[in-house]
């Protein structure tokens, strides 16, 4: 008896024989394949658990209309609509336990909607012709997502890309076999964090905060953990949002690619979950690593972190801005918000002495932050440094307070 079930996504009528494949490793290795078909034309040489006729009726369409809009990317738009609606309803219901998605380009474009639907802890796994490639958004990718190459078999089996495809399905099953789902034992405290070279409060909050009853899950805050980070609070998946890295905002508003998407520092306050907010590094830019420096940044402080990330610094008028839109952003938020100022200073690298060293800029920040927070939100000015015991303890001071009133819950949902 088949001890996992694995939803099996693509296009029956153009890639039956890589699909069947595929669910053919899966049940050799004793797992067990839900089929679901995304194609439109054509039919596959076996019917599939899910046809195409069920996933356009999932997305409020039928195959007649899908083949009448008369355009391939609308067509695979309604399908990718319908299929993510399927696969998070077979999740729900405790009928599948993993998803793999196959697919060039277009195919490509509907698994990712269909991974993003599924949540955190579900193993998800694309087989793409563009695993990887800079195509792909960074906000399109689901914080747990698998990807794999899908190498020479755009038309076709063969030994070579057999290789890719038994892997893609060893790997599956072998996350819904591994996995260990989020528990819900202990309320959780989600965090926005780097790497403690720059802000290293996580080291005196987060045991703290476990001797208090609660898990801490820390998020790195150079794009994809925030995106991460921002998806569970979408789901209200933290008792208490601690959002104190916030680099990721000042890279959304200058281009750079190094962002978590135009979502970040609205979700936690869209669920209504309680928030302390400070301006942990947001006096930096972010580049990736192969992108030169753009002119306009050229005299700024320049910090090369590694090959992979590197970093500038924004002006005074930058700065202002950035608090503005932080402002901006937890205005809207339905749920309490602290925002904590470090006075003295924002991440490790604008000590005195050291290569952000910039006093002028950072009170241009807390001034426009003092202008720009307005009640509800409370405005909590910390005479410390980010890094400082006492930032930590201003902390801990009004999380307990909320403990106490009952805004922030000691019991797991």
């Amino acid at each position: 008896m088949a001890d996992k079930s694995i939803l099996v996504v693509g296009t029956y009528d153009t890639k039956d024989e890589e699909l069947a494949y595929m669910a053919e490793r899966i049940v050799a290795q004793g797992g067990a394949a839900v089929t679901m078909d995304v194609g439109v034309i054509g039919d596959p040489e076996k019917p599939c658990a899910y046809s195409k006729h069920i996933v356009a009726a999932a997305a409020g369409s039928s195959i007649q209309a899908v083949v009448d809009s008369g355009d391939e990317n609308t067509a695979m738009q309604i399908m990718a609509r319908g299929a993510s609606s399927l696969a998070a309803d077979l999740h729900a219901r405790g009928e599948i336990d993993g998803a793999i998605v196959l697919g060039g380009t277009m195919g490509t474009d509907l698994a990712l909607d269909v991974c993003q639907s599924l949540p955190l802890g579900t193993p998800k796994v694309i087989v793409s012709t563009v695993a990887f490639s800079p195509l792909i958004p960074a906000e399109r990718l689901s914080p747990d997502l698998q990807m794999i190459l899908w190498a020479g078999g755009l038309y076709g089996l063969n030994s070579v890309c057999k290789s890719s495809l038994s892997q893609a399905a060893g790997a599956v099953l072998g996350a819904a076999r591994a996995a260990e789902k989020p528990s819900s034992a202990r309320p959780t405290v989600g965090m926005t964090s780097l790497g403690s070279s720059c802000l290293a409060y996580m080291k005196l909050l987060k045991p703290a905060l476990e001797k208090r009853g609660f898990e801490v899950a820390i998020f790195h805050a150079t794009g994809m953990g925030g995106m991460a980070y921002e998806r569970i609070a979408s789901r209200k998946g933290f008792c208490c949002a601690m959002d104190f890295a916030l680099p990721e905002l000042g890279n959304l508003l200058v281009g750079s690619v190094v962002n978590a998407g135009a979502d970040r520092m609205t979700n936690a306050g869209r669920a209504a979950i309680p928030q302390m907010v400070a301006p942990g590094c947001l006096d930096l830019i972010d580049f990736a690593g192969w992108q030169a420096i753009p002119d306009q940044y050229s005299d700024r402080p320049f910090h090369e972190h590694n090959r992979l990330i590197k970093s500038s610094a924004l002006n005074k008028e930058e700065k202002r801005q950035t608090a503005r839109e932080m402002a901006r952003r937890l205005a809207a938020s339905e749920g309490p918000v602290k925002v904590m100022l470090p006075l003295r200073g924002i991440e490790e690298w604008d000590r005195a002495g050291g290569p952000a060293h910039d006093p002028e800029g950072l009170d241009a920040f807390m001034d426009e932050a003092r202008k720009a927070v307005e009640a509800p939100i409370e405005l909590i000015e910390v005479d410390a440094h980010i890094n400082d015991e006492a930032f930590a303890d201003a902390v801990l001071k009004h999380f307990d307070a909320w403990v106490e009133c009952g805004i922030v819950s000691e019991l797991a949902e």
